[in-house]
């Protein structure tokens, strides 16, 4: 085994005790409080046989079983948490055990100073239950270990003269050593839990950021997706609000572009070619909504819709709107070529009120529907390849800018005879916007 392997089983190691016991539903908080305690119990644990050992080096053997069972106790319960996973008892006994053992050790070998500041030990209750549980419950176990240093220090002198009968007199170097060891023992171990907590919040701050970094740049692709399929003041209102959305407009153009023979072109191509075909196509005719200042509404099969007066980009949408048919109509037949035939399109404008809204609650959509848009997709599909056709109220409107053909009249189905308007391009010296 290599020394990266032996390295990289050395963190899943230590990654495998400090999530241990961790839930995927707990919070950032009790995550950070599972993680210290493990952490503290095994600081302690090791302490507690470090100390065990170099006691029994320096001769004094008595009290020696304490911090043996300290140390059965704390791995014990630990034990049983993990099995058990309820932290909440796990952490009662871990924060009593460091409280009344070491006051217990200290009882055994007499009074403060032959015990050496033993009692310090007991100081890492108050301190974790900070860390563990939380400030305000904390307090509770500081005053217990007030009350328990105040009880040894009144009752002192009769607990160690009942020892000092039976046991041999600690020497003064043995003292001295442990109160020493004692001190920096504690001191360690408060510095490192509060040092592993500041590491642990920091990274609990840094993934907190990553998580909002991510959520907002998920956000902001869901909100483009959303712009995608509706315009942005109805994205809008459908965020903030779950009401129907239904807006009546009472002057507004309508186009609809038909590629002729579509069905016909399509039979000699697979499906990835039509899906291409159709995407080059669609996604030109997009652009031309965006550079007109119009309102792409849907595609159906073959067929494209698109209006104008639904926003306030510009009021000369109809003007636009032709402008952009004929653009339509002249790119498709010099640009676009299939199985070396020019595509042509139809294409049909009406304008007049409409009803705009959002339909559904999955997948929705935003389509427009009223009489003004009937008029215009019955135009398109009664028109001829290649031409333009208006009907009277959008050429009324925009007659001075634009030539046109004689008016024809045709006949639609639910409406009998209509004149239309066949757009031939803009008047010379008139430039399109």
């Amino acid at each position: 085994m290599t020394s990266a392997d032996l390295m990289s089983n050395k963190h899943r190691f230590f990654d495998g005790v400090r999530t241990a016991g961790i839930l995927p539903t707990d919070s950032e908080e009790l995550r950070l409080q599972k993680s210290l305690l493990i952490f503290a119990t095994g600081l302690i644990s090791f302490a507690s046989m470090l100390w065990l050992f170099i006691y029994w080096q320096l001769g004094p053997q008595f009290s020696s079983t304490i911090p043996f069972v300290f140390q059965l106790l704390l791995i014990g319960n630990l034990a049983v948490y993990l099995k058990t996973l309820d932290f909440n008892a796990f952490r009662q006994i871990q924060i009593s055990l460091f409280l009344f053992v070491p006051f217990v050790a200290q009882w055994s070998m007499g009074n403060f100073i032959s015990a050496s500041g033993l009692s310090l030990w007991a100081l890492l209750a108050p301190i974790g239950a900070v860390l563990f549980i939380g400030p305000r419950e904390a307090l509770a176990w500081f005053f217990a270990y007030l009350f328990l240093t105040l009880l040894s220090g009144s009752f002192d002198y009769y607990l160690a003269d009942s020892l000092v009968a039976t046991q041999a007199k600690v020497p003064t170097q043995t003292s001295v050593f442990f109160f020493a060891l004692n001190f920096a023992g504690v001191s360690s171990i408060v510095f490192l839990l509060l040092r592993y907590a500041a590491i642990e919040k920091q990274k609990a701050q840094t993934h907190l950021e990553e998580a909002h970094q991510m959520l907002q740049h998920e956000q902001d692709r869901s909100e483009r997706l959303l712009l995608n399929i509706l315009p942005g003041p109805i994205a809008e209102r459908l965020k903030n609000s779950s009401q129907t959305i239904a807006d009546g407009f009472a002057d507004v153009s309508v186009m609809f572009v038909d590629i002729v023979n579509f069905t016909r072109i399509a039979e000699g191509l697979n499906p990835q070619q039509v899906f291409s075909m159709l995407n080059k196509v669609f996604s030109s005719f997009d652009e031309l909504a965006e550079k007109y200042g119009l309102e792409k509404i849907k595609t159906i099969g073959d067929a494209y819709m698109v209006a104008g007066g639904l926003n306030n980009q510009r009021s000369d949408y109809s003007d636009a709107l032709v402008d952009m048919a004929l653009e339509m109509r002249d790119l498709l037949q010099h640009d676009f070529q299939v199985n070396q035939l020019h595509l042509e399109v139809r294409i049909g404008i009406g304008t007049g009120p409409v009803v705009a809204g959002v339909v559904g609650k999955k997948k929705f959509i935003y389509d427009l529907w009223g009489d003004t848009v009937n008029i215009a997709s019955r135009i398109t599909s009664e028109g001829v390849p290649g031409m333009v056709q208006v009907d009277e109220t959008t050429y009324r409107r925009i007659q001075q800018r634009f030539d046109f053909h004689e008016p024809q009249t045709i006949y639609l189905k639910g409406k009998g005879n209509m004149v239309v308007y066949r757009a031939i391009g803009r008047k010379q010296g008139l430039v399109g916007s």
